[in-house]
């Protein structure tokens, strides 16, 4: 446990998505595939979540509030204590390229907001169940150029089976 905080200060960061929380707070469920996605996440949350600098935006928070009063206390109560980056000028920039130059619909403003907030606050890791718009390789392909066409390099973006390093 030593090592842990001795490298704290030199932690990769990670930036939470809000979909994130929707399994952290899930009820259960008997769709298998929607119930392993909910325990690898709690398992993520637990045991993993510690080796990183977590963050979230305004935007998390504001997602996180919406639907069912209890469960949304809930996400609100664990995002308590995680850092909130600031909203920038560029990210919003880049969000408008985002949706102009990528496969991105525009209904997916709030989720090209997130990608744009992690990759110009230069985070290490986008973690994310959002498989439709955030975690989808085709759209990710677009986005990597269109970043690197405005100097930033593109946080990887996950899902927390691929966040646990062993």
């Amino acid at each position: 446990m030593g090592k842990l905080t001795a490298l704290s200060s030199m932690s990769e960061t990670v930036y939470i998505e809000t979909s994130i929380l929707g399994y952290l707070t899930a009820r259960s469920t008997k769709n298998l595939i929607l119930a392993a996605n909910v325990e690898v996440t709690r398992d993520w949350w637990e045991n993993y979540r510690g080796a990183f600098d977590l963050y979230v935006s305004q935007i998390v928070l504001d997602e996180a509030a919406l639907g069912d009063s209890e469960i949304a206390a809930k996400r609100l109560e664990i995002l308590q204590d995680i850092a909130l980056l600031e909203p920038k000028e560029t990210a919003l920039e880049l969000v408008i390229k985002f949706l102009e130059r990528s496969n991105l619909p525009d209904k997916a403003a709030n989720d090209a907001a997130h990608i744009a907030l992690a990759t110009v606050h230069g985070i290490d890791y986008l973690l994310t169940w959002n498989c439709k718009h955030i975690a989808n390789a085709q759209i990710q392909k677009k986005l990597k150029e269109i970043c690197a066409d405005f100097g930033y390099e593109l946080p990887t973006i996950c899902t927390p089976y691929e966040l646990i390093g062993e």
